[in-house]
């Protein structure tokens, strides 16, 4: 009698953006940026990869609760001279979940509930 063994593996693959220069973004583009925070006002910070500074726009600067100096990577979108942060990667791995690309879409929206 012949004895068969199987090994079986799975594999979890997560997508991830590319990270995108902060000097080659664009107007409208969804992208992933990275860098050194520079500077913080508000609920937004400069944020400076060597390529470029841009301004992110968190709509609540008690969620990020961000440092000068800190490194992280922000997922968003570029719109209207900054850029709308849907996630912050800080540098230890832990994530800020701002809003999603639905949330954003949704209040634009709402301007038009008015009418």
């Amino acid at each position: 009698m012949a004895a068969y063994i199987s090994f079986f593996s799975i594999v979890i693959v997560t997508p991830t953006l590319a990270k995108t220069p902060i000097g080659e973004l664009q107007r409208g583009d969804n992208a992933t940026i990275s860098g050194q925070v520079i500077g913080i006002s508000g609920d937004e910070f400069m944020l400076d990869d060597g390529t470029g500074q841009i301004l992110v726009d968190t709509d609540d600067r008690e969620l990020t609760n961000l440092s000068v100096g800190e490194q992280v990577t922000v997922i968003g979108e570029y719109d209207d001279d900054d850029f709308d942060a849907y996630s912050i990667t800080r540098q230890d791995g832990s994530v800020i979940n701002i809003r999603s690309d639905d949330d954003y879409d949704d209040d634009d929206d709402d301007d038009d509930d008015d009418n």
